[in-house]
């Protein structure tokens, strides 16, 4: 596809796809926390309970970076 091997929008879309993912995620978050007016304590509650998800698949990356070099 547009000369593109499998393997190369494989890549593509676990890297740009899913980080713009996680930026929607974030952007829900602080939307139900302002809606919830859940104030700064409960906007950090909120943030580490439902996104702590995504701090396993930036620590995957950057662990990925650190061994490679």
């Amino acid at each position: 596809m547009f000369g593109f091997t499998e393997q190369q929008i494989a890549q593509f879309g676990l890297t740009w796809g899913v980080g713009a993912f996680m930026v929607y995620m974030i952007f829900i978050i602080f939307q139900l926390a302002r809606e919830s007016r859940a104030g700064r304590f409960g906007t950090f509650v909120l943030l580490l309970g439902l996104g702590f998800g995504m701090v396993g698949f930036i620590a995957k990356g950057i662990i990925k970076w650190w061994m490679n070099g």
